[in-house]
């Protein structure tokens, strides 16, 4: 799995979850609400309540609103009932493309994911049509800085129970399976490390760059318009983003 990096998608996602930064915590909410529901409402015992408050942090999303959905999620102050579905297609020129959303109503979401696909030269598929080009790991990046000394990083990840380490221009990527995740953010953030992104995801074995600029284009839209969608939770691709899009 070396050398298939998230980096720069992570910086451009980032960039624009900045810009939206309201809809982000409207979406944060909804994946701390679901959390709460399926496993408790405390995170030393709920590992994917953790993942979403530690995303929220990371956003600087208040501690109000995270309470705020961790009670709603609980039911105390009432709880909308959102399911997790996966939709899986493909954009220009193939990219494949794996979006995860959080939705009380996939009469309505399904025929908007659908939507997408069509209007930017892409195609929804049927449930499986791409996963299989992606493997379900952790991903941990910390944004490199005079301070960290890379050999001591990754020694320590590999003995908190890391799979791979890749080094960047920019930063480091730690991946681990979906079991040892939580143990080795723990242990990195116990040691002072500050994390760009520490997420359960889906990397894609290979990435694939595109040449053509109308492919490039829609390629982009495709990604602004599902992330524009208030259901989407997050959109997964194996497209390597040029640096400048």
């Amino acid at each position: 799995m070396a050398g298939h990096s998230k980096w720069n998608n992570i910086k451009n996602r980032k960039g624009k979850e900045d810009a939206k930064r309201g809809k982000v915590f409207t979406k944060l909410a909804r994946y701390i609400m679901v959390a709460a529901k399926e496993g408790g409402g405390d995170p030393d015992y709920n590992p994917s309540l953790k993942a979403a408050i530690d995303k929220a942090k990371a956003e600087n999303m208040p501690n109000d609103n995270i309470e705020r959905a961790i009670k709603k999620g609980l039911g105390e102050t009432g709880s909308d009932s959102y399911e997790e579905i996966l939709y899986e297609g493909y954009g220009p020129s193939g990219i494949a493309v794996i979006v995860n959303c959080l939705t009380d109503n996939r009469n309505r979401t399904a025929p908007d994911v659908r939507h997408a696909f069509d209007k930017y030269g892409g195609n929804l598929g049927q449930s499986g049509s791409v996963s299989f080009m992606f493997d379900r790991k952790g991903l941990i990046a910390i944004e490199r800085t005079e301070e960290i000394d890379e050999d001591e990083l990754t020694m320590l990840a590999i003995e908190l129970g890391a799979e791979d380490f890749v080094s960047e221009d920019n930063g480091f990527e730690v991946i681990t399976s979906v079991t040892d995740f939580n143990g080795v953010r723990n242990g990195l953030s116990d040691k002072g490390y500050q994390f760009a992104a520490a997420e359960i995801t889906f990397i894609p074995q290979n990435y694939v760059s595109l040449t053509d600029e109308l492919d490039i284009k829609n390629m982009n839209k495709l990604i602004d318009m599902l992330e524009d969608n208030d259901d989407v939770q997050d959109v997964y691709h194996n497209w390597e983003m040029p640096e400048e899009n």
